[in-house]
């Protein structure tokens, strides 16, 4: 039995190869894999070999295999003779960098940064995965100018530390104010650095500090965007754009630069005033608009070019707030009595004097406190001197056309136009108003009882004259009356000799109408004769062709009547008989002549021996009987 279990103890080995083979190739074949999503940082304990045993004073990444932390890593895969006793390895993830952010590199080793600089300069390192490279070629320990974009990297972070920071994000309407952590000092007399180029907006900070870029306040601004900025290298404040508002413009006033030659002449002397880019006020403002000013390297003072209205009152003030410190003017008259009185000034500033106006005087502000308040002050105070409180109110007119003319000839030798000055409100004292009133009111009563009396007067004079004038109506109607007489009397007599020379003169009118009535008559007969036998003639001719054609034609027509009538007859006596026929036609003829052939009252002396009496007495009723009737005509009538 005992030799039966001897004989298969080679099975144990083979067993333990089977379950342990990973343990077996780590500690006698030094095997190492390294999974896909790691790298492996590699610690050398102890060198057997060789004379570079130990790390340098100073060092503490290995890179020509010295004992100690090393920088070159593993990538994913398999390695050999790595073996337990002799190496450490540290799994490790890769280090990724998330979008929007950035990587900035702290190096824990590497060579000294000198003296004055705080950041170390970039060299060649594959982005910091090649620890080696970026020793052997000089990388500086410490805070490093370059940094790492969105991505993975296999970082050794026995060597580096990656700090993730945000991208930096200048909004709009908004501008970056650049101050750099690192370079070369400002020169003496500046307040901030020298212009520096093709440096990618201070992404590329290597750049920047190769071509001589200075530490402290920059030049250049950033405008709106998203940039890979080392924060460890510059810092960024953000401000609002410069607005220039429509009817301004912007003065420059640049604190860096060379000191420019003065452009205005041996004329102006109260200030430099240069070409752009240089130190001073710049020659040319900005017309209305936003820019991208760096406000501690350049003053923008805005300038009205537009109609400015200024107010010397207490209870007004413009928009522009230029007033805001004028109030109204104290004058004391000639004869003591002091007054307020409000002053408006309207002046104009052209845009291409601004710049000497902000030479000059710094502001708008200094402008107005420095020049218009003690010049229109000062005119007011001593015009009211020269005049008492009365008559500055009564010419008032005249002393604003005076102001005008004084302060404009002021204000053209500071380069700004007065447009016009008003004077406002007077307010003389009041004690002297309840003077001048009680006075007026005096003066007008006098007027009044004046004007009363002349009423009075005028009143008696109508009075007086109302009575003659009706006295006056009888003279003159007697006096009318003469001379209406007289009048017509001289009318009759010339209306006599009128009517005697008119029937003169018609008489002799009468008397040549006559003749020439006579005459035209005579014309008139002779004409009338001549045009009578004429026609005569004409017609006697005409009634004879008349005449002989009507009987020619009559006598045919009688002769056709008398035919037909003596046809008519023979066949009417053939009809009737000759006798019948006879009485016929006497008959027709009795009744067509209404001849009566029995009498109305028959008178017979039969009866008695007054038959006849009787009779005459019947026709004598009858008659008196017609003679009574109305006509019948005249009863229709």
């Amino acid at each position: 039995m005992t030799t039966n279990v001897l004989s298969y103890w080679w099975i144990i080995p083979v067993l333990l190869c089977v379950f342990g083979y990973k343990f077996v190739l780590r500690v006698f074949f030094g095997m190492v894999i390294v999974p896909e999503d790691k790298i492996g940082l590699v610690t050398k304990k102890f060198v057997l070999f060789g004379e570079n045993k130990s790390l340098p004073d100073g060092r503490i990444v290995a890179t020509k295999g010295e004992a100690g932390f090393q920088a070159q890593t593993l990538a994913p895969g398999l390695y050999w003779m790595k073996w337990i006793w002799q190496y450490s390895i540290d799994m490790t993830s890769f280090t990724i960098i998330p979008e929007g952010k950035i990587g900035l590199i702290l190096s824990k080793d590497g060579m000294e940064i000198p003296t004055g600089r705080i950041l170390a300069r970039k060299v060649e390192s594959d982005n910091f995965q090649d620890a080696s490279a970026f020793l052997q070629n000089g990388g500086q320990k410490g805070r490093q100018t370059a940094f790492i974009t969105t991505g993975s990297y296999r970082i050794n972070t026995f060597l580096f530390e990656v700090i993730i920071s945000d991208q930096v994000k200048i909004f709009e309407n908004m501008v970056g104010i650049v101050t750099a952590l690192d370079g070369e000092p400002i020169p003496i007399g500046q307040i901030a650095g020298k212009f520096v180029e093709n440096h990618n907006n201070f992404q590329d900070l290597d750049e920047f500090l190769n071509k001589g870029g200075n530490r402290g306040l920059q030049p250049q601004v950033m405008l709106a965007g998203t940039y890979y900025l080392n924060t460890w290298g510059v810092l960024i404040e953000q401000i609002p754009m410069t607005d220039v508002p429509i009817g301004y413009v912007g003065v420059v006033i640049s604190y860096i630069g060379e000191d420019g030659e003065d452009m205005t002449g041996e004329t102006f002397k109260h200030g430099n005033i240069v070409a752009k880019g240089n130190r001073g006020v710049w020659m040319e403002p900005l017309g209305p608009g936003k820019y991208a000013i760096n406000k501690y390297t350049t003053k923008l003072e805005a300038v009205p070019t537009t109609n400015l209205v200024l107010n010397w009152a207490n209870a007004r003030s413009e928009s522009h707030d230029l007033d805001k410190n004028l109030s109204t003017i104290t004058v004391r008259s000639k004869d003591g009595f002091p007054f307020n009185l409000d002053v408006a000034q309207i002046i104009h500033v052209p845009a291409n004097e601004a710049p000497k106006v902000i030479a000059r005087f710094g502001s708008m502000t200094n402008l107005v406190s420095q020049v218009l308040e003690p010049t229109i002050g000062n005119y007011f105070r001593n015009s009211a001197q020269d005049s008492d409180v009365i008559s500055f109110l009564s010419t008032r007119k005249e002393r604003q056309e005076s102001a005008k003319h004084h302060i404009k000839a002021v204000l053209d030798e500071y380069n700004v136009n007065a447009v016009d000055t008003l004077i406002g409100d007077i307010v003389p004292p009041e004690s002297l108003m309840k003077t001048l009133t009680d006075r007026k009111i005096a003066e007008e009563e006098q007027k009044t009882y004046q004007t009363q009396k002349m009423a009075q007067e005028q009143r008696q004079g109508v009075e007086k004259e109302t009575a003659i004038a009706d006295m006056q109506k009888e003279i003159v109607r007697a006096s009318q009356s003469v001379e209406i007489a007289q009048r017509t009397a001289d009318a009759t007599v010339k209306k006599a000799e009128g009517d005697a020379t008119s029937l003169k003169l018609n008489v002799n009118a009468e008397a040549e109408a006559t003749k020439m009535r006579a005459n035209a008559e005579a014309e008139a007969t002779k004409a009338r004769a001549g045009a009578q036998a004429e026609a005569t003639k004409l017609t006697a001719s005409a009634e004879a062709e008349r005449i002989s054609k009507t009987g020619l034609a009559e006598a045919e027509k009688i002769m056709a009547i008398g035919k037909s009538t003596a046809e008519a007859y023979q066949l009417q006596v053939s009809a009737m008989g000759g006798d019948n026929f006879t009485k016929y036609k006497i008959t027709e003829e009795i009744g067509k002549g209404n001849i009566k052939v029995i009498p109305d009252v028959l008178i017979s002396g039969n009866g008695g021996s007054d038959g006849s009496i009787s009779g005459l007495l019947g026709l004598k009723l009858m008659e008196m009987m017609d003679n009574g009737k109305p006509n019948i005509k005249e009863k229709t009538e």
